[in-house]
């Protein structure tokens, strides 16, 4: 095999970086742009190692019985959904299937239990978070595959009409004034409430023209319109340096999920604060969670990475709902590194009537040690020097610790101080199962058995998985 030559080869797998993966004479092909597992396809070689190589997409020479026809105009120029040329029902095997592979082969568990992949209900514009690139010349969009060039996106099949109106309206804005310095925009749409939120990244603390930009937010919002009742534009926020400040409207907007029984739980989100992405799945990734969590009554919770308080708020209002003298009894200890966020997870337990809940702000790989007492707590005083804090509140025990990481997971402290708790049961909530594997092979390896994973496919058409974890103390 050599660099330039165009070899036949049948895609065998895809990669959870949107890859497929095919063989040829022994060695094992990297093709981007094109191909789902069971196509018969032609590559141009770009790369060769001593038993890998990297290839481009040609031809498709035979297609697989679970190919299907693209319908994004952008596809294969778009560096999101890498899927969308597969069938819905094997893009579901397929996520199952390298949750279960990572774990076999990160996380050093023989035969784990994988369950099938809990499926979307909605494959279409259901997201409500689209995070816009802007480019130098006024492009408003996303990144071309592989490349830090902005393309204009006048439509996505992802993302809701609000959130493409506002793309529309800061291009319009840009073009019409001539304005720059606005390096992203993130549109957060409540689908319960219908109000929105714009967050404008930017390179200077004003924004040159904002009331005009408002105004023109404003009114590609009212004109998306929806069957429901007609989207708000409730709040416009700017980002500099990591500092957020209103520009109009609310500091936050609220959305609503209403349980299986009629009931409404409520959440406020802020600029700055995480919520996940599908709010159809949501409930679904929750209630799999509180599954897995098993509250009987009387359990501390550890909720760590814990953002809004979302998945805390969802396990006690369902415990509530179900045993109210069970709930009395539970309580939630939350830490979450954004300020915001901790903000946003102390209103939300109001909002939601909960009493039993305390949020505290910090890196959970540094405050979950400090109040076990495995590690000292520092903080900056009023000269700007370093010395020791007492942390706010002592951890000698939990029952029950949920983690829900960033995409590189946990630190190796936590997870030494997790296991120092003793909880009966951790549930792990991933969005890599990569680090999800690593992170089970470090707890298996300190006292806990890995029981099962279940996939929620929070992101069809992408190669991105979202997975609940149920591990317990041995």
């Amino acid at each position: 095999m050599e660099k330039g030559q165009i070899i036949e080869l049948v895609i065998e797998d895809m990669l959870d970086d949107g890859r497929a993966f095919g063989r040829s004479g022994g060695c094992a092909v990297f093709v981007s742009g094109g191909g789902v597992p069971g196509d018969t396809v032609r590559v141009k070689v770009r790369k060769v190692k001593k038993t890998t190589a990297e290839a481009s997409f040609v031809e498709l020479t035979s297609p697989s019985p679970d190919r299907v026809a693209a319908e994004c105009p952008y596809f294969g120029e778009c560096g999101g959904c890498t899927l969308q040329e597969m069938s819905y029902d094997a893009q579901k095997k397929l996520k199952a299937d390298q949750v279960k592979a990572k774990l076999k082969r990160l996380g050093g568990i023989e035969e784990p239990k994988v369950n099938e992949t809990i499926g979307s209900d909605d494959l279409k514009y259901y997201r409500n978070k689209a995070v816009f690139a802007v480019g130098p010349h006024g492009e408003v969009g996303f990144m071309k595959g592989k490349s830090h060039f902005v393309m204009d996106i006048d439509d996505c099949m992802l993302q809701t009409d609000p959130a493409m109106a506002c793309a529309e309206a800061l291009r319009n804005f840009l073009h019409k004034t001539g304005v720059r310095g606005i390096s992203q925009m993130t549109v957060k749409t409540a689908f319960g409430t219908g109000e929105v939120m714009a967050v404008l990244e930017t390179e200077k603390t004003q924004i040159p023209q904002a009331e005009k930009l408002a105004e023109m937010l404003d009114d590609a919002v009212y004109g998306a319109g929806n069957e429901e009742g007609g989207w708000s534009l409730e709040s416009i926020a700017s980002v500099h340096k990591g500092k957020c400040r209103i520009i109009a409207g609310k500091p936050t907007i609220t959305e609503e999920f209403i349980r299986d029984d009629g009931s409404a739980v409520s959440f406020e989100i802020s600029p700055q604060s995480f919520f996940q992405v599908n709010p159809g799945q949501m409930p679904k990734l929750y209630d799999k969670a509180a599954e897995y969590a098993d509250l009987k009554g009387g359990e501390t919770v550890l909720d760590l990475y814990c953002g809004a308080g979302t998945i805390g708020i969802w396990l006690l209002d369902g415990l509530r709902r179900k045993d109210p003298e069970a709930f009395e009894k539970t309580k939630v200890i939350g830490i979450e590194s954004v300020k915001p966020a901790v903000i946003d997870a102390n209103r939300n337990s109001v909002i939601n009537g909960l009493i039993n809940t305390r949020y505290f702000c910090g890196k959970a790989e540094e405050e979950l040690p400090g109040m076990m007492g495995l590690a000292k707590l520092y903080k900056w005083n009023e000269v700007n020097e370093r010395v020791e804090r007492e942390p706010e509140i002592r951890i000698e025990h939990a029952d029950v610790a949920v983690l829900d990481p960033p995409r590189a997971g946990c630190g190796e402290a936590l997870l030494e101080a997790v296991v120092k708790a003793a909880p009966d049961r951790i549930v792990y909530v991933s969005c890599d199962p990569g680090t999800l594997a690593r992170d089970i092979k470090y707890l298996t390896a300190n006292g806990y058995k890995f029981i099962e994973a279940t996939p929620i496919d929070n992101f069809p058409m992408t190669s991105h998985i979202e997975v609940v974890a149920n591990i317990q103390r041995r």
